[in-house]
């Protein structure tokens, strides 16, 4: 099963996130997408995913580098970012022909990594934030999400004050989900423009990759964009 957001559809782009069914193996995962879209798994682009902050400007060399989020101008390749209760994040401008994929856990959401590709976007590519639209798939959600409250203060130090984040019966709850929304709109993105899944993969382990349900040892899901 694939999810296509509905706000990223146009004849020259496909953007969608997958679930469950797809392998937890960055090569296997590749194996499937070439095969349903009948293209090579040299024109699929994962980055090597470390929690960073990095944003990798894909040209014509295809070597994985390491970094969290990814954008190009390039056609006939998909790019995409793998997670398993992390938020995967699309993006599309498609007056200017660029294409985005961001993970944002809580520390690529601490440092604003959504806004700096936003960002990256604009210096580079010449978008304007009217344009771009911005896909926010499944994700933790803040009825399971539990953490520390040195999580709830890095983040809404980057995010700022919002009901993304609560406390109740001493515990901390946070929806980055929600928390890189407001991001988005901060960077000028209309709301508009933004599309947010509403399943949580905890709440919903039979349909998607969760590892804070599964203890600690899951496989992957993925959020994909290619333009042709």
């Amino acid at each position: 099963m694939l999810i296509a957001p509905a706000n990223i559809a146009s004849l020259n782009v496909r953007a969608f996130f997958t679930t469950k069914h797809m392998s937890k193996h960055n090569d296997n995962m590749k194996e499937v997408l070439a095969k349903e879209f009948h293209i090579s798994k040299d024109d699929i682009y994962l980055p090597i995913q470390k929690h960073t902050g990095n944003i990798h400007v894909l040209e014509s060399d295809r070597e994985p580098v390491i970094a969290d989020a990814v954008v190009t101008h390039t056609r006939n390749i998909f790019i995409g970012i793998l997670v398993a209760d992390c938020v995967p994040i699309l993006l599309y401008d498609g007056c200017k022909g660029v294409i985005g994929a961001v993970h944002a856990g809580w520390r690529g959401t601490a440092k604003q990594i959504l806004k700096n590709t936003l960002e990256i976007m604009s210096q580079r590519f010449h978008c304007y934030p009217g344009n771009i639209s911005v896909a926010i798939g499944p994700s933790i959600r803040g009825c399971s999400y539990e953490v520390g409250e040195e999580v709830v203060s890095e983040v809404q130090r980057a995010t700022g004050k919002g009901t993304y984040y609560g406390r109740m019966h001493n515990k901390y709850y946070i929806d980055l989900s929600s928390a890189n929304k407001l991001q988005a709109l901060s960077a000028g993105i209309s709301e508009d423009n933004i599309w947010q899944s509403d399943d949580c993969t905890y709440c919903n382990p039979h349909k998607y990759y969760s590892y804070r349900h599964s203890g600690g040892s899951t496989g992957r899901q993925g959020g994909f964009i290619g333009m042709w």
